[in-house]
């Protein structure tokens, strides 16, 4: 099943209070809108899901599903290392009207491959929903093996995976050995030219809340065969890309986020606000787009 081509990790905007701040996520909603995102994540690591309680994630769910009101996907961020807490989490957002769910592996317990794989296949047997795998062992410590993913996607409703292990060749092979409507995306936005050539979907990306225009743009070069193109945006886009991940996300995205004037609020510990000279980076990164794309 595909969800679009450019699918934005979304962050969770906070009041000063850093409470859940409902009036800026519907202007950030319609800033990722008209900027390209073909769907959002809600509640996954862009969006401190490990400081959100459960009936916040609750009525997050439902607030944007309503304000995003069919015009893009939604996809719920409902993964745990706790089978049980994602299978209420999962049914949650079904109740709430999302699209999909974004299933992580298990963090810190670390499951072996056979965990792994029952953990995914009950979570996606208790929902209609399809579920989008997402592989990213730099966080949770395990990695989800192709072979794994490949035994997961004949479940009828797993239907995606987002891959953030950086491997090109894990993922060739799953995209080799899945079925056509299986979609692949990439986790890491400078690899998402990448893992096009490979033939990815596309990207599940944090970036794009500031460059989604220009992410998209490289998107349909490379759509249309123009490698020069779509090359040389990659190679002007891979600068702010990294900027954004100067320090743990998304303080990055957050501080960048505020700069363009949408604002998001500050974030939860333990993440902590960029400092000066890594605020210095994300400004210069912002100021550079804006003289670019003004001549």
């Amino acid at each position: 099943m595909n969800f679009g081509q450019m699918i934005t990790a979304m962050v969770t905007p906070f009041n000063d209070d850093l409470q859940i701040d409902f009036d800026r996520t519907e202007q950030l909603i319609e800033h990722l809108i008209s900027t390209g995102s073909d769907a959002v994540v809600l509640s996954g690591t862009t969006g401190e899901a490990p400081t959100l309680s459960i009936d916040e994630k609750n009525a997050f769910f439902r607030f944007c599903v309503k304000i995003v009101d069919g015009r893009i996907p939604v996809l719920a961020g409902t993964g745990t290392n706790s089978t049980k807490a994602a299978i209420e989490l999962t049914k949650m957002a079904e109740i709430a009207g999302a699209e999909g769910v974004m299933l992580m592996a298990p963090y810190y317990n670390k499951p072996n491959q056979q965990g792994m794989y029952e953990h995914f296949k009950a979570v996606a047997t208790s929902t209609v929903l399809p579920v989008m795998l997402y592989n990213v062992p730099g966080r949770t410590g395990v990695n989800l093996l192709p072979e794994t993913t490949i035994k997961l996607s004949r479940i009828p409703n797993i239907v995606s995976i987002k891959e953030a292990s950086g491997d090109l060749d894990a993922m060739s092979m799953i995209i080799e050995e899945t079925s056509d409507d299986f979609s692949v995306y990439s986790g890491d936005d400078s690899l998402t030219l990448p893992s096009l050539a490979v033939g990815a979907d596309g990207v599940v990306s944090v970036s794009s809340h500031v460059i989604g225009d220009e992410i998209k743009e490289m998107i349909e070069a490379a759509n249309d065969g123009d490698l020069t193109k779509a090359s040389a945006i990659h190679r002007r886009l891979v600068p702010m890309m990294n900027a954004m991940f100067i320090a743990p996300s998304p303080s990055p995205i957050k501080a960048a986020l505020n700069m363009i004037g949408v604002p998001v609020g500050s974030v939860r510990l333990p993440i902590v606000d960029v400092d000066e000279s890594e605020r210095e980076a994300i400004y210069n990164q912002i100021a550079y787009k804006r003289f670019s794309s003004a001549v």
